[in-house]
């Protein structure tokens, strides 16, 4: 005699989720790979600081510094 038998809704319900879930994975796998490619692109880790739209003076070049 079995425990308990799986009724077909479960059955169905299960197969939504699994859907649900590589939607998710896929979606995540998505965002990563854009964030891999945008920090790849930057090259070095001081660009990091020229985008965030806050005025630093540090990294302002200074007058005469390119002669």
């Amino acid at each position: 005699m079995a425990l308990q038998v799986e009724h077909e809704i479960h059955a169905r319900r299960k197969g939504r989720n699994f859907g649900v879930f590589a939607l998710l994975i896929g979606f995540i796998a998505i965002v990563f790979g854009l964030t891999v490619v945008k920090v790849l692109q930057l090259g070095e880790a001081g660009e990091f600081e020229r985008f965030d739209h806050v005025a630093r003076p540090q990294i302002v070049p200074e007058e005469g510094a390119g002669e």
